[in-house]
């Protein structure tokens, strides 16, 4: 790369992105894109990755073709490089045949720089042939893990991107992904014929990201009661089931919260509406499957919450990544029972392909051992993706002594001897009333009520005899036995609890579920804000701005844009540039509403 590219990139990234400077591997991917290289890059969600192809896009004599999978995601990402100045497009479905005539007539003119397009568009009977029209320089191919049947969201229409080489054996092409195992990084180089390319493998740790797992024992009040001590900020609820999805949303609604739906049941209009909602804040929750989110360019989600167990390490990484795309502080919140594990196992035994079950078995297991040893968050994360890390970050709940162990021996010893007195012949429930000393007919007439257990935990509610189970099921001192129609079965191990041969905990977070948590919580970005006054004036305009001009308001500025301005309080242009996220562009489009407002609140609140 020559110096001129060098300074235009730099010059680039402070006049149109409005940055002083670099994240980290940046700069280094950027210079391998300008001279030629193929690259291949993983990096976390919000660590960039657009920037990287976008200013050599921006550099470079000739067209930029970003591969996208998501229509949405395009218009999101076109809508903020035009907001910049940039001269981009998409081609896909969602244009009317006058808008897509509109398109190719400035492709032919040499008038657009970055063109998003799906590859299903690609893979269309000479399209790719058509594309040698156009002056390609360089091909970027965002969330590239589709690629590789490893990754958590493979998809057999990313496999006509191995055609890209032969068709452009000297154009340089780019893979992008924000989650990829070192087999998932081999398969994305294999099949896309990328030649000695520069690799960058960015730190996964999301160091704004607070995680916390819960036992799960009323999912919907504890998703509400998360919800509602954040209130007015955006968030995404993830459930297994389209049913559950659908009643979560309305149980939010009735409580208050401005929640809507989103599933693969839907059709592409509503959910296309859902989405749109949720992306220009009319709605603050999002209630949805695992049909949505990949790619997603929202940057101000500031929570998200899986009320199901997921299905991998991989898939609740790439999930909980979308909050706190713009570097504040962001929480996830996991809520964990061996319903859960039942309910997998079931899907997994569904499926045919040995292969393909032996995979996902193990996945589940390792999301299990995730849920349940008690080992920094972050350090499990980060090894499955082969990186290294001491623990101890203070910023998940295990690190925070949120789930410092409490003796609960008898109580475990309560439930495995009404297992053990009922011959292991009932599930989790018929346990619990027995424990519990339910009057039910069932118990008498089996005469489990004259059993010595019997009522034994009268003194507790059956919320916490079903944690107490839900522990032992984790540990592994009790499991359900699938072929029984999920009676409870004591472990050897188990049975060394029921003689008091070993020792049984549960975290402080379970002993204390029915009270106020006394975890500490690391502060959100609302601490960062000087003014709250100020930063809710400076929403306002941006809301104002956003509609008017039919984005969503995070493509006006950022969160962390509208923080800093409550922080710098900006008097002029010159101030106003020194504003993350201001370049030359956005000033001149912004400064004439955002400088007068903070001006405004000031004179108004002078001492």
């Amino acid at each position: 790369m020559n110096s001129i590219e060098q300074t235009n990139s730099k010059s680039i990234l402070k006049s149109i992105f409005g940055y002083d400077s670099f994240r980290p591997n940046q700069e280094e991917v950027i210079d391998a894109i300008l001279s030629g290289k193929d690259v291949f890059t993983s990096m976390p969600t919000g660590g960039g990755k657009s920037l990287c192809y976008q200013i050599p896009g921006i550099i470079f004599e000739g067209l930029t073709v970003v591969i996208s999978p998501l229509i949405a995601l395009m218009k999101d990402q076109v809508d903020e490089a035009i907001e910049k100045g940039i001269s981009a497009t998409f081609l896909n479905s969602s244009l009317s045949r006058k808008e897509t005539v509109e398109i190719y007539s400035r492709l032919y003119r040499g008038e657009v720089k970055i063109l998003y397009i799906s590859p299903e568009r690609l893979a269309i009977d000479g399209y790719i042939e058509k594309l040698h029209d156009f002056k390609v320089k360089f091909f970027a191919i965002d969330e590239a893990h589709c690629l590789s049947e490893w990754g958590h969201d493979f998809r057999p229409d990313y496999l006509f991107l191995a055609q890209l080489r032969n068709n452009f054996p000297s154009v340089p092409i780019a893979a992008f992904t924000a989650t990829a195992t070192k087999q998932v990084q081999k398969d994305i180089i294999r099949i896309l014929s990328l030649e000695n390319p520069f690799i960058v493998r960015a730190s996964f740790n999301r160091k704004e990201l607070y995680y916390k797992i819960e036992n799960k024992n009323d999912p919907l009040s504890q998703i509400y009661s998360f919800i509602n001590k954040r209130k007015g900020e955006s968030g995404v609820v993830y459930r297994t089931s389209r049913k559950e999805v659908e009643r979560t949303a309305e149980y939010l609604r009735q409580m208050g919260v401005r929640a809507i739906h989103y599933h693969a049941g839907l059709s592409k209009i509503e959910r296309a509406k859902n989405q749109e909602l949720f992306n220009i804040d009319e709605v603050n929750v999002i209630v949805a499957t695992i049909a949505f989110g990949m790619g997603i360019n929202k940057s101000n989600i500031r929570y998200v919450i899986h009320g199901d167990l997921p299905k991998s390490i991989e898939g609740y990484y790439q999930e909980t990544g979308r909050a706190g795309r713009d570097g504040l502080d962001s929480s996830c919140l996991l809520l964990f029972s061996s319903g859960d594990i039942m309910k997998q196992n079931y899907f997994i035994n569904q499926i045919e392909n040995p292969k393909e079950k032996e995979r996902s078995k193990e996945n589940l297991n390792r999301i299990i051992r995730f849920a349940t040893v008690n080992v920094c968050r972050r350090k499990q994360i980060l090894e499955y993706f082969n990186e290294e890390f001491h623990g101890n970050c203070g910023n998940c709940d295990v690190c925070n002594d949120d789930t410092k162990k409490v003796d609960a021996l008898i109580d475990a010893q309560k439930v495995l001897s009404a297992i053990a007195r009922t011959n292991q012949s009932f599930g989790i429930n018929y346990i619990i009333d027995v424990v519990w000393g339910a009057n039910t007919e069932k118990i008498r007439q089996r005469n489990h009520d004259k059993l010595k257990t019997f009522g034994i935990g009268k003194d507790k509610d059956k919320k916490w005899w079903r944690a107490i189970i839900n522990e032992l099921i984790s540990q592994e001192f009790i499991y359900q036995d699938t072929e029984r129609f999920n009676v409870l079965r004591m472990s050897e191990e188990g049975k060394n609890v029921l003689f008091g041969k070993q020792n049984f905990f549960i975290s402080k977070q379970t002993a204390l579920s029915d009270k106020k948590s006394t975890a500490k919580v690391k502060a959100d970005h609302k601490s960062l804000v000087v003014n709250e006054d100020l930063f809710i004036e400076l929403k306002e305009v941006r809301t104002k701005l956003a509609h008017d001009k039919n984005v969503p308001p995070y493509i006006i500025f950022s969160d962390k844009s509208l923080v800093e301005m409550t922080a710098i309080q900006p008097k002029n242009d010159e101030e106003f540039l020194t504003v993350s996220g201001v370049g030359e562009k956005k000033l001149e489009a912004y400064g004439s509403y955002f400088l007068p407002t903070i001006q405004k609140f000031l004179q108004k609140n002078a001492d």
